[in-house]
């Protein structure tokens, strides 16, 4: 399956960003990225759960392609948000159900910011990605 255009620019940046300290700060710059949500979407409804930090997740289906939009408090994981919704915004929800969350985070070289907790939470909120595309399909 190919990669949809801003997982290719992700994936560019961050295999070219030289050393751990330049990938951390391009994840805390995709973080910046995010469009904000407003306090009304940032409610009990949006909410993913099993993340240990507060994470909300908008979705909007455009034809077959599926469009989502995230926010978290929590800075680090904003940037992680943000390369997450790269990957996987513009995808189908058959294509949506095969995105192996290791395996892309491995090929930005980001695995050392996979926590235990982190990676649980954004498994989460791939799940809550899936969830919301398999309903409304």
């Amino acid at each position: 399956m190919s990669l949809p255009a801003a997982a290719e620019q992700a994936l560019a940046a961050f295999s070219a960003a030289s050393g751990w300290e330049a990938r951390a700060r391009l994840l805390m710059q995709w973080g910046e990225r995010l469009e904000p949500l407003t306090p009304a979407q940032c409610s009990s409804e949006h909410l993913v759960q099993g993340c240990e930090s507060q994470v909300w997740l908008l979705a909007e289906q455009h034809q077959q392609h599926w469009q989502f939009r995230a926010a978290s408090e929590a800075r680090l994981l904003r940037g992680l948000l943000a390369v997450l919704l790269a990957r996987v915004n513009g995808l189908s929800g058959a294509e949506l159900a095969n995105v192996n969350l290791l395996d892309w985070f491995t090929q930005l070289g980001l695995t050392r910011q996979l926590s235990p907790s982190r990676s649980n939470g954004l498994q989460a909120v791939l799940r809550r990605m899936q969830e919301l595309t398999a309903t409304s399909s």
